[in-house]
């Protein structure tokens, strides 16, 4: 995205007026230039090329493949604004499915597979970027999505197909681009194969067994590295190490124990490339730690057959420390962005070379190791007391969910079908502009509140104009669904430029955790308060869950992160309670980064969902039978998780599923999820407005799997990033499709 997020601003620009895609390449060009220059000045050695992306590197792989949906085929295909189309959808068009990728916070397009789909090269981007970088007189190592992950994080939606078959019809087109990128001129290229880090059957396994076979011909490609990272090679480790490639790069950050056993596999032939800095969070590397597991690899391999790396792109943290002047001192001297991140690779490489200068900065960063583990800033006595005082009556909930039903319907009198939105409302450029104008001081605290006050009495009349049965308030005052929670708990810090991208323009700005977390005082009560005394209906109060603040922060990596989120479930607990106390009667705590936190490795789930789900119901757990709790979930796959979601024991569950039209009701069928449901029945991150047939049809196919007692009617997601003239049409075809199907839906309340 950039330093000052220059991408974002040239993409929206773009989106508003297309004709201008040569302001937009040309902000892209610069950034590559750049961030080029950057590696070259820490000393990186092979800086990549083709790790840039206009808005996601797995749909380029699927523009550069021709695997492009039918739906996106009519006239000219390989436009840029047909690539769009197939990201953020059209009039015409629906999005390509969204998801998260692993267990980051990134969300990639998700691959569609057709029958009868011809794969051919549609995009030589990956070349021209390569030649670009070279006119710049850097020699880069061009990166590709590999072959097999592209097929396994892919999905087949027309007709019958085979992963096997997908994978033969592109590996020639795979084959193609390795030939002209050795005709170019490069001497190596990274493959990344992420999905060797998964629990891949034996099926899977032979994808990349007979993929590689066919894909390289020495005479006519570079030298391969194959890339891993998030987590160990396991089970995987046997097919990685006998590819046949001259490289392997591992993540030594999130599984560090698997060095000796890869150091054993891999072939004489094969060089190893160390990622030994993170690539995930912010903190400075432990370089002595590291340089030992360089010296490991360095004594069995030898130093001219290993390479030092971070463990995964930088695309996951800041790009630059220097530009945050307003972060504490101390807390400040823990941390290190993407810019910092290149030169650490750099001090390890030559510390490996026993460089002098560089062993001294080695010695000076353990000295600062040593100052951050005893600081006072990371301890809080009553924190801990707090912890040591749970036990297991504060995680359930006083009746069982069929008795607070019968509770909440007498109290709350909502109909057949609920309608509610998820939360925020349009973020407009008078409130982002009146935002800054308060944090800048050129607006009073009256000046602001009151702007706010009449932005949230306006969102409350226009829901209830168009029908809506339970309202928000729309979040005016909140910046980001973590970062304005975390501004007010203690052990939070915050930058001003640490921006990373989420999706697409979509960009966050993840509070760090440095130390123990408690709640000063109330933090949304006010405002839930306030819009709950300007209207009979029951108004929703919004809060982020303690497992996506969690896991949409940067974690201090000096605990478990198991604790940490206990002690941000407690400080949820108490602004819950404190919000029943005032009146509000529903209250809704997101948890859509859940799934995201689910380990790589199966064998790893039940202890992250023991915890996970314990912190859930840890906040939740304390109100009366009366009050309805909500969560909401979004873009990952739930399929495999769902006794942990049901076991979170929320009344009511909102979840993504128009991009997917639905699938995610199959598992809600096969697992008889007995609380209420809300599957999000439009896009909300696309700007196309659904017709009322469209998501009539969608709330029929929920019907014919839940109960209209179960069901509500509500978008995929919060409505931020969405404009007025957008959201005011669409919300009001989902009330109008919600009610057409009441009368006939209140007859058969009682089966699915």
């Amino acid at each position: 995205m950039g330093a000052k997020r220059e991408l974002k601003f040239a993409l929206e620009s773009y989106w508003s007026a297309p004709a201008d895609e040569i302001a937009l390449q040309q902000t892209s060009f610069e950034l590559r230039k750049r961030h080029w220059q950057f590696q070259v000045d820490s000393g990186i050695v092979a800086p990549p090329s083709n790790d840039s992306s206009l808005y996601d590197h797995v749909l380029d792989t699927a523009f550069m493949l021709g695997a492009i949906p039918g739906r996106f085929r009519c006239g000219e295909t390989s436009t840029l604004e047909n690539y769009f189309r197939m990201a953020r959808g059209g009039n015409d068009a629906a999005a390509m499915e969204m998801t998260k990728w692993f267990d980051t916070n990134y969300h990639y397009i998700v691959p569609e597979f057709e029958e009868g789909m011809v794969f051919r090269l549609h995009s030589v981007k990956p070349v021209n970027e390569y030649l670009e970088a070279k006119r710049f007189g850097v020699h880069t190592r061009p990166v590709l999505l590999g072959p097999v992950s592209f097929v396994l994080l892919g999905k087949f939606t027309q007709g019958k197909g085979s992963q096997a078959g997908v994978l033969e019809a592109i590996v020639p087109v795979y084959r193609e681009v390795l030939r002209q990128l050795r005709q170019a001129g490069a001497d190596w290229v990274q493959i990344d194969e992420p999905c060797l880090v998964l629990d891949l059957d034996s099926p899977a396994q032979e994808l990349y067994r007979s993929a590689y076979r066919e894909l390289f011909q020495p005479a006519l490609r570079p030298q391969i590295l194959v890339a891993t990272y998030f987590a160990s090679l396991g089970r995987n480790l046997e097919v990685a190490a006998g590819l046949p490639v001259q490289g392997l790069h591992i993540d030594l950050v999130r599984a560090p124990e698997q060095l000796d056993a890869v150091l054993q596999a891999l072939p004489s032939s094969m060089r190893l490339s160390l990622g030994v800095v993170d690539g995930r969070n912010i903190w400075r590397t432990d370089l002595n730690r590291a340089l030992g597991l360089i010296h490991r690899a360095a004594g069995k391999l030898g130093r001219d057959r290993i390479e030092i790396a971070a463990s995964c792109s930088l695309l996951h943290v800041p790009v630059d420390l220097e530009q945050e002047d307003k972060l504490d001192p101390e807390v400040r001297n823990w941390m290190a962005f993407a810019r910092q991140k290149l030169q650490e690779v750099s001090i390890l490489a030559r510390a490996a070379e026993d460089d002098q200068a560089s062993l001294d900065q080695i010695r000076s960063n353990r000295r600062l190791l040593g100052l951050r583990q005893s600081s006072p800033l990371v301890r809080n006595p009553e924190v801990r007391r707090r912890l040591a005082s749970i036990d297991e009556r504060m995680l359930s909930r006083k009746s069982p969910y069929p008795v607070r039903a019968v509770e909440q319907s007498a109290a709350l009198h909502l109909p057949i079908l609920p309608t509610t939105t998820i939360g925020s409302f349009p973020q407009t450029a008078e409130v982002r502009h009146m935002r800054a104008s308060f944090k800048a001081g050129k607006l009073d605290c009256a000046g602001y509140e009151g702007f706010l006050e009449e932005e949230t009495v306006r969102c409350l009349r226009f829901q209830e104009d168009t029908g809506i049965d339970v309202l928000v308030h729309g979040e005016f005052e909140r910046n980001d669904m973590v970062e304005y929670f975390g501004e007010q708990l203690s052990g939070f810090a915050f930058s001003q430029h640490g921006w990373v991208q989420s999706y697409g323009s979509r960009c966050v700005k993840p509070p760090v955790i440095f130390g123990d977390v408690a709640r000063p005082r109330p933090m949304t009560v006010r405002w839930s308060r306030f819009a709950q005394s300007k209207t009979e209906r029951p108004v929703k109060g919004m809060l982020t869950g303690p497992v996506t603040i969690l896991q949409w922060s940067f974690v201090r990596d000096d605990q478990a992160r198991a604790e940490t989120c206990r002690q941000i479930a407690m400080a949820i607990r108490d602004e819950v309670s404190d919000l029943e106390a005032a009146g509000i009667r529903i209250i809704q705590i997101d948890e859509p980064a859940i799934r995201e936190g689910l380990p790589l490795h199966r064998e790893e789930w039940q202890a992250y969902l023991q915890w996970s789900v314990d912190c859930f119901r840890l906040a939740s757990a304390s109100v009366s039978d009366q009050t309805q709790i909500h969560t909401h979930m979004c873009y990952s796959e739930f399929n495999e998780m769902m006794d942990a979601v049901a076991r979170m024991d929320a009344d009511v569950i909102s979840i993504e599923s128009s991009r997917s039209r639905m699938e995610i009701l199959n598992t809600f069928k096969k697992v008889r999820y007995p609380n209420e449901i809300g599957p999000g029945i439009y896009d909300i991150h696309s700007p196309r407005i659904p017709e009322t047939a469209e998501i009539e049809a969608l709330l029929r196919k929920a019907l014919e799997v839940l109960s209209p007692k179960q069901l509500w009617v509500n978008p995929d997601c919060g409505l931020k990033t969405r404009t007025w003239r957008q959201v005011q049409p669409a919300l009001r075809n989902m009330v109008d499709a919600a009610l057409r199907l009441r009368e006939s839906a209140a007859g058969t309340s009682d089966s699915p």
